[in-house]
């Protein structure tokens, strides 16, 4: 299978380098930076007009939210066109394509009757607080109306030991200060990009042996919720990284973590309360097991 990759140099595109590479009958295409520049449609098409893949794997997108919010032009330009170019040149060559979106498109009010946190599906109205969500909105509906195969899955709270993430700042901060305060308000599943990574592969593997890949993706094609099991806050998720890192002897001590409102920290883009969401269609779907959001954490800090 004939695999183009976007996006390499960001967290999730990093680990999938090397996720896909355990493919067997898997040939891995990474064009370069300049050939895949989703700021650039004409060069998007250019470049998979001369690719041929057979299956298209992007993860790249613009991630700045807050910097979205007074770049909206170019952030629609990269997440809400190129997805849509991507995949009419998916159709055009009888390709598919699996990209990734975010929480981010939802506003997070759901409650339950007893006004408790309740976890977004699939199914869920979509009301994105801001010009990321929105953007990232916009791609999801273009794949939609481009008719190919795809597969869109929704993550959040990205972190790795690559690159700029909540993950690496705390364990920064940790080794500067003494005291932290955290956003305590915000609830969300934290999820380590080489999972994601492991569970895409999966899915890959399983297009590769099925018996009848149209069929596969008359059954498949559509979004998905790809995050770890359970929730926290972002002061939860801290803490949880600071008890983590002193046992696995990362850090030689650990600051005191307190919470804060998020009306205490405001920054240009609104963001969601809730950003729970349901994994049981992937789950049940793909046979994937999905790990708590701990376990996974401490996965991500022993593979380093």
């Amino acid at each position: 299978m004939r695999i183009l990759l976007t996006g390499s140099s960001g967290q999730v595109g990093h680990a999938l380098t090397t996720a896909l590479r355990s493919l067997p009958d898997a040939e891995l295409i990474i064009p370069e930076r300049a050939q895949m520049d989703l700021s650039r449609l004409d060069l998007v098409r250019a470049t998979i007009r001369d690719i041929k893949p057979q299956l298209i794997i992007n993860p790249a997108a613009y991630t700045a939210v807050d910097k979205a919010e007074s770049e909206a032009g170019l952030a629609q330009i990269i997440n809400g066109d190129a997805p849509g170019v991507i995949a009419e040149e998916a159709k055009k060559l009888g390709a598919a394509l699996i990209h990734y979106s975010t929480d981010y498109v939802f506003d997070g009010s759901k409650r339950g009757s007893d006004g408790g946190l309740l976890a977004y599906t699939e199914r869920d109205a979509t009301g994105p607080l801001n010009v990321y969500g929105s953007t990232k909105l916009a791609g999801e509906q273009a794949i939609a109306a481009s008719g190919c195969n795809h597969l869109i899955l929704r993550t959040s709270w990205v972190y790795s030991t690559f690159g700029k993430n909540f993950l690496l700042t705390m364990l920064r901060l940790a080794r500067e200060r003494d005291e932290l305060k955290i956003v305590n308000d915000q609830w969300g599943a934290p999820t380590w990009a080489g999972w994601i990574a492991q569970a895409t592969a999966a899915i890959v593997g399983q297009l590769q042996h099925a018996d009848d890949q149209a069929a596969w993706w008359t059954k498949n094609s559509g979004v998905y919720h790809m995050t770890t099991r359970q929730h926290t806050s972002w002061q939860g998720f801290a803490q949880e990284i600071m008890q983590q890192a002193l046992s696995l002897k990362l850090l030689e001590k650990t600051p005191t973590v307190g919470g804060i409102p998020a009306a205490d920290y405001p920054t240009p883009a609104r963001r969601p309360i809730n950003s729970c969401l349901n994994t049981d269609l992937l789950a049940q779907r793909f046979a994937l097991e999905i790990p708590s959001w701990n376990d996974a954490l401490r996965a991500c800090l022993i593979a380093g």
